[in-house]
């Protein structure tokens, strides 16, 4: 069996279960809440010790729930569990409308990315949501975006749905140059209301990423995609940074102040300079985004090379700097 976490969330989590399971399952002993709940006797008895401090405002007697905590710290696994004053919490706890229609608009924009298989699951979220959000349907439409709507991604998705290669013409900002490559494509993801194909790069012989508004062309090939079972599982969002096809390496210099970089970025090389300071390598597929992080992290951070990104970022900063003197 599955254990549940020990962290505060998940613990919350669990507060909010027992007690509508307590009023409902009268008689439940520490063993048997322990298994509906899928964790150990150990860990409900320390969930009860915290809810024996939780209650309403005011923090007086009457205020805090009840448990009484002789009856299975005597008897053990046996011991049967009793709450009170805790009325309040009798029934599970229930999304609001407005917490379920925010929730049917994010499913409905998730809904138009989405593999064929995963929209029926989509589909019956939402129908599910939208009779909690109110007895009728919910009249909110998600409209798609342009990339959504393009023939493009549509003969990506067909693609991958019948497992084709195909041809892409694409553009890199970078060396302002187009290209054709023919791709094995993976998957489609959107990563900060951007959308990207992953897929396996017959050029390059590895995996890359590809923005779909830099597509000009995709035609779709009569041969089969083929199967890469050792491609990445990363997140896009960490793929972006290492497998688009513009990306550019890149070396930081940072002082201790921002050692975190490599522990919240993914960088292919760090090395120890001594005195607390770093040099790392980050692939960097948009310069703007290098510029944000040099100057939140200044004047603790420099890119070192390559020459032309390193003074790209210098006269962003010198230029940001006299907006304050």
């Amino acid at each position: 069996m599955s254990r549940a976490g020990t962290g505060a969330r998940d613990q919350v989590a669990r507060l909010l279960t027992l007690v509508p399971l307590l009023h409902s399952r009268n008689g439940l002993n520490l063993g048997e809440a322990a298994h509906l709940l899928g964790t150990t006797p150990e860990q409900v008895r320390k969930d009860l010790k915290v809810l024996w401090m939780c209650g309403l405002p005011g923090g007086l007697t009457d205020d805090l729930i009840d448990v009484d905590m002789e009856a299975f710290e005597e008897e053990g696994l046996q011991g049967v569990i009793h709450v009170s004053n805790a009325d309040y919490l009798s029934r599970p706890v229930r999304l609001s409308a407005t917490e379920a229609t925010a929730l049917v608009v994010a499913l409905r924009a998730v809904r138009d990315s989405s593999p064929e298989e995963t929209r029926a699951i989509v589909d019956t979220l939402i129908a599910k949501l939208e009779v909690a959000a109110s007895s009728e349907r919910s009249q909110v439409a998600v409209a798609p975006t342009e990339s959504e709507a393009s023939p493009i991604r549509a003969t990506l998705e067909h693609a991958l749905e019948v497992g084709s290669q195909v041809r892409l013409t694409y553009w890199v900002p970078s060396r302002d140059e187009v290209g054709e490559r023919v791709v094995d494509p993976l998957r489609l993801a959107a990563v900060n209301g951007v959308d990207y194909l992953e897929a396996w790069c017959h050029r390059a012989e590895d995996t890359r990423v590809f923005r779909i508004d830099r597509m000009e062309e995709v035609e779709l090939l009569h041969a089969p995609a083929g199967a890469h079972p050792n491609a990445s599982s990363e997140p896009l969002s960490v793929a972006l940074f290492t497998s688009a096809p513009e990306a550019t390496t890149v070396t930081l210099r940072l002082a201790h102040e921002a050692r975190w970089v490599p522990e919240y970025y993914p960088v292919e090389d760090v090395r120890h300079l001594g005195d607390g300071v770093l040099d790392v390598d980050l692939k960097v597929v948009d310069v703007g985004w290098l510029q944000q992080l040099v100057l939140r992290l200044a004047p603790h951070a420099r890119v070192v090379g390559p020459a032309d990104v390193a003074a790209t970022v210098h006269r962003t900063a010198v230029d940001t700097l006299t907006l304050y003197t």
